[in-house]
Parts: structure tokens; C-alpha cells; sequence
């Protein structure tokens, strides 16, 4: 009979064979076991297609698919394959040394296997028909910089609300027992976690208690400006500042609903350096009017609302000689549709608007 080969491609010699030549197929095959059980032999890839790892019967040279250990190499631009001959029961570690980043599959010929998506070790097991990665150790569950934890008695998981940058150990989400729900959670002095009901948060809201305040530090840390509510409110007041700043000189003002815009200073009146020649006015400022040389108008602003106020005086006592005429800017001036001409010496007049039918009226006449 004659002889004949396992899976691994060592000869089972028959009776009576290998006459004279058995102590050498003796030692090949106990080369062949020392490969199955410790070989090593690095492996490169066929980058972007199937590396086919093969098993001679009778010799360890053209057997890279025997090895214990396999070294899997070669710089890699598309997802590649090795495979191993079907039918083998053995044990694999193989580590994938490429480089690339690419995704390199270790199977059986016809069967399924395992991926590397990264580089490093995995220990691998050929039942004959798929290759198998047998764990040496729970993978780490979640993702990068999450802090681990016994997840279900059999794994390791991992979760985005409890993660460590190298630095700091950052808590989101967390839930803190003996805690209440909605308040703000500080250090204590003695480094504990605590909560008050004077300092909460509703989601949307940060609320101060007691009365308590907000304080605005300057660079130094030493002196602050602070915030507080009166002792007592009879209802719940909102405070909306405006989308952007004011001018110069200008204050804030509510419209009675706690919405604050800016507005100019009114109950004042701003007088300007003399006029000697026609002008157009604006509204809050006061004129010192001097007509020495010529009669002229003073026009009044174009657009004015209830409130506005003009200001204007005989500077030099001329008016009765060299009028002013007040221009009405399309508004009525007095009730009328007509221009104001102002002919007594030493004149002194305010003029306030009201609205579209009365227009501008004298303060003082």
C-alpha cells in the first residue's frame, strides 16, 4: 500500500514503504509538525486582490499556509484577501503588518474569514471550512477616550458621556444620585458634589435664588459688578436688551413690555453754535439765530414724532428787521399748511411736534 497525506501534508508511510529513505521522511515530517505548531513566515500581500497561502504534502519550502505564525506585509491601496487551503483544522496567529490602512481579509478558500481593519495580532482558528478569531480578551467597547465598564458580566462597554482626554474626565448626561433634578451641581469645599436650590437650571433658564446675585469679575478677580433682583416682585419681569448698540449719549428706554432699546436724551435741550444762514434744524437741539446780515429759514426736520422739540432765539434782536421764516418741512405748523415768519425782536420759542394735523406748536409765544 502506498503511503498517503493528512491535511497538514505529512505522509502516514504504509508498511513496508520507504525502504532505507524512512528516517529522512521521518524527519520532514516532524519538520512539518515543528511548522504547523511554531513556524513563522511573513507573507507580502497582493495589494488589491487574493494572496492564495498553499500546503505541499511532504515538504515545509512552498507550505507558507503550515506556519504557526504568518506575517502579513506590503503597502496597500485596496481592500485585499489571503486565503488558506480548505479542510485544514489548525490554529493561526497572524499579524497584519501592512501599511495603507486598508482592509485585508484572512479566510479559507471557500469559506468566510476575518477582517483587519487595523494593524496588530489576532488568534485565528480553521475549523476546515471558515477561519474563526478566538478572543483573548474582551475588546473595549464605544469608542476612543471612553471610559470603560462591565457591560453585562461578559464585556466591555463604553459611553459619549463619560470620556477621558488625556487631561480631564469630563461628565455629560451624568446622573448623580441624592441629587435634585434641575440644580446646578458645584464643587463643595471639600471637593464633593453638591447642589443648591438657590442656583437651578430648567434647560432654557439659569435662576438665582434668594435674592442672590450676578456678578461680572473684573481681570484681577478681586472686585466685581453685580446684578440683583429687589427684595420683593410682584411679577415676573423680562428684561430684552437690543440686538446692537446705541449711539453716542444715547440711553435705554422699555417699551413698557421689558423690551429696552436705545434712544437719545430727552426734557434737554442741546444748543447749538449761531446760525447765520439757512439751516435745516434737528429735532432736541436749541438755535441761537443771528439775521444781522440777512433774513433766512430755519427748516424744520423732516420726519419728526410726537415729542420732538425745536428751540430757537433772537440772537442779535434783529428778527423785526431781518425775519426768520420757519420752514415747515411738509408738516403743518400751528394747524396750518404754511411757513412760520417770526418779525419780533428778541423772539424766544419752543416748537413741539404732535402729529399730522396739528403739526408743530409754540411752547411759549
Amino acid at each position: 500500500m502506498a503511503s498517503t497525506y493528512n491535511e497538514l501534508g505529512i505522509e502516514l508511510m504504509a508498511t513496508g514503504e520507504n525502504a532505507g529513505t524512512w528516517g529522512t521522511k521521518t524527519n520532514t515530517n516532524l519538520d512539518i509538525i515543528q511548522q504547523a505548531i511554531a513556524g513563522y513566515a511573513a507573507q507580502a500581500v497582493t495589494d488589491g486582490g487574493t494572496t492564495a497561502l498553499t500546503i505541499t504534502d511532504g515538504s515545509t519550502s512552498t507550505s507558507v499556509a503550515r506556519n504557526m505564525v504568518l506575517k502579513l506585509t506590503g503597502a496597500l491601496t485596496g481592500t485585499s484577501t489571503v486565503t488558506v487551503p480548505d479542510s485544514v483544522e489548525k490554529l493561526y496567529v497572524v499579524e497584519n503588518a501592512t501599511t495603507g490602512g486598508q482592509t485585508v481579509t484572512f479566510k479559507t478558500a471557500s469559506g468566510t474569514g476575518v477582517n483587519f481593519t487595523s494593524t496588530g495580532f489576532k488568534f485565528l482558528y480553521s475549523d476546515g471550512t471558515n477561519i474563526n478569531e478566538i478572543p483573548l480578551a474582551s475588546s473595549p467597547g464605544g469608542s476612543n477616550t471612553q471610559i470603560q465598564f462591565n457591560s453585562g458580566g461578559t464585556a466591555f462597554g463604553g459611553s459619549a458621556n463619560l470620556v477621558w482626554d488625556g487631561t480631564d474626565l469630563i461628565a455629560s448626561s451624568a446622573q448623580i444620585s441624592d441629587l435634585t433634578s434641575g440644580r446646578v451641581v458645584t464643587a463643595g469645599t471639600s471637593g464633593a458634589i453638591q447642589d443648591s436650590a438657590n442656583l437651578t437650571f430648567d434647560g432654557s433658564n439659569l435662576t438665582i435664588g434668594a435674592q442672590g446675585d450676578l456678578r461680572l469679575a473684573d481681570s484681577a478677580g478681586g472686585e466685581y459688578v453685580a446684578l440683583q433682583a429687589p427684595s420683593t416682585v410682584s411679577s415676573n419681569v423680562t428684561f430684552t436688551l437690543p440686538g446692537a448698540d446705541g449711539t453716542a449719549d444715547q440711553v435705554l428706554k422699555t417699551n413698557g413690555s421689558g423690551t429696552l432699546s436705545f434712544t437719545d436724551v430727552s426734557g434737554g435741550t442741546s444748543w447749538q453754535a449761531v446760525k447765520t444762514t439757512g439751516f435745516t434744524a434737528v429735532a432736541g437741539e436749541g438755535y441761537f439765530i443771528n439775521t444781522t446780515s440777512g433774513a433766512f429759514t430755519m427748516t424744520l426736520p423732516a420726519s419728526p414724532t410726537i415729542g420732538d422739540e425745536v428751540a430757537f432765539i433772537d440772537y442779535a434782536g434783529t428778527f423785526d428787521t431781518n425775519n426768520l421764516t420757519i420752514g415747515r418741512n411738509s408738516q403743518p405748523i400751528q394747524g396750518s399748511a404754511a411757513d412760520l415768519t417770526v418779525s419780533v425782536e428778541r423772539a424766544a420759542n419752543t416748537l413741539v411736534y404732535t402729529d399730522g394735523t396739528q403739526g408743530w406748536l409754540l411752547k411759549n409765544n
